[in-house]
């Protein structure tokens, strides 16, 4: 295993999954290459775990609670399916505490934008992503602006990220004002939505969003209840 993905793992909290064992993961990772099997060598070191003040989100193989398992997170049909590119060949294994996406595709690591449904490619294998994300995760995994969200409202949740109450993609602010918590998948359902929005709008077009007010989140923890959380695109 790579030196910084040992660093890592000796940065993060407790396992979120429990021990892996057989063959199973390496088969359903087959498909990613040799980058599949580095992140089974890591979950088998650690299945799944929280770091950086729970800024950085790693997902254990396989769990139906909070936070999904890496399988379940990408079923096609819980938020992937909503997206207007075709990501059956994208394995989400990580993210931000923003819910951006870390991911496996075309024999790489990527970020992935869930607001604009962007990616760009980051690294060349787990240990490249680990020594990366090491070397500049303030900015990586929004550790700063997770620090200071948790001191004044909580830890957060499993299961639950950071949204700008103004997307970022929008003009939205990196600033803690603009920040109200959400449970993941109604993030990334709700971001779906933004990206299918813009999907090919030159830069600077103006774009129409209807907001409909989700049910309360119990796991929000900001006092101001924003509109945001599921949309119509126009």
């Amino acid at each position: 295993m790579h030196t910084a993905t040992f660093k890592l793992l000796s940065l993060s909290g407790k396992p979120l999954g429990e021990s892996l064992v057989g063959d199973g993961p390496l088969e359903f990772v087959q498909k990613w290459g040799t980058i599949g099997d580095e992140l089974i060598e890591m979950a088998r070191q650690r299945n799944g775990f929280y770091a950086f003040e729970s800024a950085l989100l790693v997902r254990p193989f396989q769990q139906g609670g909070r936070p999904l398992g890496l399988v379940e997170w990408n079923a096609a049909d819980l938020w992937k399916g909503k997206y207007t590119e075709d990501m059956a060949d994208v394995l989400f294994f990580a993210e931000d505490v923003f819910g951006a996406q870390f991911c496996i595709h075309d024999n790489k690591i990527c970020t992935f934008d869930p607001e604009s449904g962007l990616s760009e490619p980051m690294s060349s294998s787990i240990g490249a992503w680990a020594s990366d994300l090491l070397a500049d995760y303030e900015f990586l995994t929004g550790y700063p602006l997770a620090h200071t969200w948790q001191m004044k409202h909580g830890p957060l949740p499993m299961g639950v990220r950071l949204l700008p109450k103004t997307p970022f993609v929008c003009g939205g602010k990196y600033e803690l004002e603009n920040l109200y918590s959400l449970s993941d998948v109604e993030g990334m359902l709700f971001r779906s939505c933004l990206a299918s929005s813009i999907h090919g709008l030159p830069d600077g077009s103006p774009i129409i969003l209807e907001i409909s007010p989700p049910e309360r989140d119990a796991d929000r923890q900001d006092s101001d209840d924003p509109s945001e959380g599921s949309c119509v695109s126009e």
